[in-house]
């Protein structure tokens, strides 16, 4: 059964021997492998076999070309999955950020003026500063005039935003 493989071991091998790690999958589907895969594992190992009614021994359980075939669409699939360690906006977001939200001026405020809650709202598209930074604009000093519905932004607009 996959719940008895145990596949955190992968991963310790890996980390513990700097070894190249794999599965030998007996299970009766993809799951474990991918999820493998997922752990660090570079080598699947499935019986395969042109019918599993074949009357071999291991034909019951081993996969078909179809099943193969799947196997290496998923397991690829999930290797790219795993991509790199970045933070932040994908390149496939681009084109969503309009339909997320972000922080504008809702009045005119002049240079000088201080940055009070009701000066500001979250509102889309998303080409202001994040929501989460509200707290760290309330109170900040405003070093050019601004319109309302203008986006806000810590380079042009607003003096010393503590390290956003």
């Amino acid at each position: 059964p996959a719940e008895e493989y145990n596949l955190h071991t992968i991963t310790d091998m890996k980390l513990r021997f700097g070894l190249v790690t794999g599965l030998s999958d007996h299970t009766l589907n993809n799951t474990t492998a991918i999820t493998s895969v997922a752990l660090g594992a570079s080598i699947i190992e499935k019986h395969f076999t042109l019918d599993k009614c074949g009357g071999g021994p291991d034909d019951s359980f081993s996969i078909e070309p179809a099943e193969f075939s799947s196997l290496c669409t998923e397991t690829t699939a999930a290797w790219r999955a795993l991509g790199k360690i970045q933070y932040g906006c994908k390149s496939s977001e681009q084109g969503n950020i309009k339909f997320r939200r972000s922080l504008y001026f809702v009045k005119n405020l002049k240079a000088g003026d201080i940055i009070q809650i009701d000066s500001i709202k979250s509102v889309r598209p998303g080409f202001g500063l994040p929501p989460k930074y509200l707290d760290k604009l309330i109170g900040k000093t405003v070093i050019k005039d601004i319109s309302k519905n203008t986006p806000t932004h810590e380079k042009t607009i607003l003096k010393e935003i503590d390290k956003l």
